[in-house]
């Protein structure tokens, strides 16, 4: 079998369509169909179902997928590798993210890199959870991510910073000229809750954490995304725990917790860190707007006696830079 081969595959899958795939690769449907048959031959067996609208894998199809996907993109990531180091223009540089650190943190350190490098383009891939974010990474969608601290990640991974937690009232609200607030202050608020909060036990850390405050929260309106909470609580639809960098540019006034809560945020990738990704980690250390990289005496925002997981399964959305 050749890397060809496995490339057509993984674009026929990630398309859902043989015609859409060889329009996309630039080569003739039956070139396509016929090197992908040449695949199955080789492999012993079907690995997509034809369907009369879009395809399926097989279960072969779906043993082989991952590892056809590994090495179509280390292919890819091994070349633009190579080009950064030797400062070829056109390169790129494919990077996986959080949704909330996508729209936070990091833009500015984007409008950075685009003067400091502008021969070599961002690719961002935005997730809505960790889970997602570190299973995307281990199939080998982007060259490094940046994220909060992986589990038993078996790559590099680079501190960058603290990520503060706050309080989002409206301006005009008794609390916009507080400094900080204890968490039991907040008992007879109405809440924005957000899909995304961390999940500790199975249950939402903001829920353990209120608990332990001796109250529940008192739920408003809930909404999918971080940026639209803060959004939400800008209006006046009630209070939201989130990033300082989330809720900043939006309008709103934040008070920080007493304690306070935060969380790390670092970046990780599968292989060393080399060219264009350490540049872009040098800069990311030096120009995000992040706290320091020591844990702070307060809560550790999404963390308790077990690992944080992911609640929500949402999909990515790609951007380009």
């Amino acid at each position: 079998m050749s890397l060809r081969q496995m490339e057509y595959l993984v674009t026929v899958v990630e398309e859902d369509s043989f015609t859409a795939a060889a329009e996309l690769l630039g080569v003739s449907q039956p070139t396509l169909s016929h090197q992908v048959k040449a695949l199955e031959a080789e492999v012993g067996g079907a690995l997509l179902e034809r369907l009369p609208r879009g395809v399926r894998l097989t279960a072969m199809g779906r043993a082989f997928l991952p590892h056809a996907e590994r090495a179509v993109r280390s292919a890819r990531q091994a070349r633009r590798a190579a080009r950064a180091a030797s400062g070829s223009e056109g390169g790129e540089l494919h990077i996986a993210t959080l949704h909330a650190l996508a729209v936070g943190a990091l833009p500015e350190v984007f409008a950075h890199w685009r003067r400091a490098h502008p021969g070599v383009r961002l690719v961002v891939r935005e997730y809505a959870t960790g889970e997602e974010l570190c299973e995307r990474m281990e199939r080998g969608v982007a060259d490094l991510a940046v994220g909060h601290h992986p589990k038993d990640w078996p790559g590099p991974v680079v501190p960058l910073g603290r990520e503060e937690i706050v309080v989002v009232v409206p301006d005009g609200d008794p609390m916009a000229g507080r400094e900080s607030i204890r968490l039991e202050e907040l008992a007879d608020r109405d809440w924005v809750r957000c899909a995304l909060e961390p999940v500790v036990d199975g249950r939402r850390f903001v829920d353990l954490a209120c608990e332990r405050a001796g109250f529940a929260p008192r739920d408003g309106v809930h909404t999918e995304h971080s940026s639209t909470a803060v959004r939400m609580a800008s209006a006046g639809a009630g209070i939201v725990i989130t990033p300082a960098h989330v809720a900043a540019g939006h309008g709103c006034a934040v008070v920080t917790l007493d304690p306070p809560w935060s969380r790390e945020v670092v970046a990780f990738s599968r292989v060393a860190l080399t060219g264009a990704a350490a540049a872009f980690v040098d800069l990311l250390g030096r120009t995000a707007r992040l706290g320091r990289t020591e844990a702070s005496e307060g809560e550790a925002w999404g963390q308790g006696s077990v690992e944080t997981s992911a609640e929500d399964e949402a999909g990515s959305v790609r951007t380009m830079v």
